[in-house]
């Protein structure tokens, strides 16, 4: 079986966004931040995943992709 691969790091570097300020836009701690730039995480709420895409201006496919084994 596959995975999703968080690409949240290389769509924040694109952006040149800190996490703090990323962090502050979206209202997310910069703990949990720091855990999906390093995909250490195995869910995400719909509601950060559109807070997230708003303070990137980006879409959910541009920070989540699937990687067949």
């Amino acid at each position: 079986m596959g995975q999703i691969i968080l690409r949240l790091d290389r769509v924040m570097a694109d952006r040149k966004i800190s996490l703090n300020e990323l962090s502050e836009k979206v209202g997310v701690s910069n703990v949990n931040l720091s855990k999906m730039k390093n995909g250490k995480i195995s869910a995400i709420r719909f509601s950060t995943l559109e807070a997230i895409c708003e303070a990137l201006d980006c879409q959910p496919g541009d920070i989540l992709e699937y990687e067949k084994d």
